[in-house]
């Protein structure tokens, strides 16, 4: 079975979410062209920080296309950490009585704020993992002043050796080679292939610092890039199997609701 880890549906009944110009039903049509079985998904709000109303509507989305499209679509609970209260309880309403499969989190906060942490201490009583946005740039993001890159990420998960955290497409932009370095000392940090960045080498490196066992495949909507990247890695057949999708099954199989 081949997993995406890392999906985004685009909610395209509602305002405030972010659309792309393409619709649910031809991105998980374009994902079974290309053999992907089951998309892990999230909606994401248009305003950053996201308002509270927004992300709840995008979660009230999700959950929708988890019944639109059964089998085919896992949801993530998207969520502001800054709504502490509130944020808790998306979570383990959306995991609990939806089957949502993990968490998704933005540059609201560094992920080292403390804030975060009530986020965490509940994924990791449901089992279930965080899917963190992150990058490395060569230069400041003004519109990302908290983004996160997976040293940051590597220190959480540190803190939580429990906790399951995903660093979100290696290539997404900036320094990928230092992204991968920086997560290879902490087991439970796994980094996600996806990313509109398919330099040569990158999954290959990635399988090489951190373990084909801590590699998830994931496309971010980037199929044909998404597949190309782990096709030209040169990847042994056990080491492709793990990444396409037996390392996200072994994730969800932790889920504790």
């Amino acid at each position: 079975m081949v997993i995406d880890c890392h999906a985004h549906l685009t909610g395209e009944h509602t305002g405030i979410t972010r659309i792309w110009g393409r619709n649910d039903g031809a991105l998980i049509a374009a994902a079974e062209r290309v053999g992907i079985d089951v998309s892990c998904a999230s909606i994401l709000t248009t305003a950053m920080p996201a308002p509270l109303a927004d992300f709840q509507e995008c979660n009230r989305q999700m959950a929708a296309a988890t019944q639109l499209f059964p089998g085919k679509v896992r949801g993530y609970c998207y969520v502001n950490p800054g709504y502490t209260r509130e944020a808790l309880s998306e979570i383990r309403y959306y995991v609990e009585e939806h089957g949502f499969v993990g968490v998704k989190l933005y540059n609201e906060y560094k992920c080292t704020d403390p804030i975060l942490y009530p986020i965490v201490e509940l994924a990791i009583e449901l089992g279930v993992p965080i899917l963190h946005h992150a990058g490395h740039p060569h230069r400041p993001i003004p519109q990302q002043p908290n983004i996160s890159d997976s040293g940051d990420l590597a220190t959480l998960a540190a803190r939580y050796p429990e906790a399951v955290l995903i660093v979100a497409h290696i290539g997404g932009g900036g320094d990928w080679e230092w992204t991968i370095k920086a997560a290879r000392a902490t087991p439970n940090l796994y980094l996600d292939t996806s990313g509109s960045v398919f330099d040569s080498g990158m999954v290959a490196m990635a399988v090489r610092v951190v373990g084909a066992e801590r590699v998830l495949f994931g496309c971010d909507t980037s199929f044909t890039a998404g597949i190309g990247k782990i096709r030209a890695a040169n990847l042994t057949d056990a080491q492709t199997a793990l990444i396409m999708g037996g390392n996200m099954a072994r994730i969800l199989a932790m889920r504790k609701a």
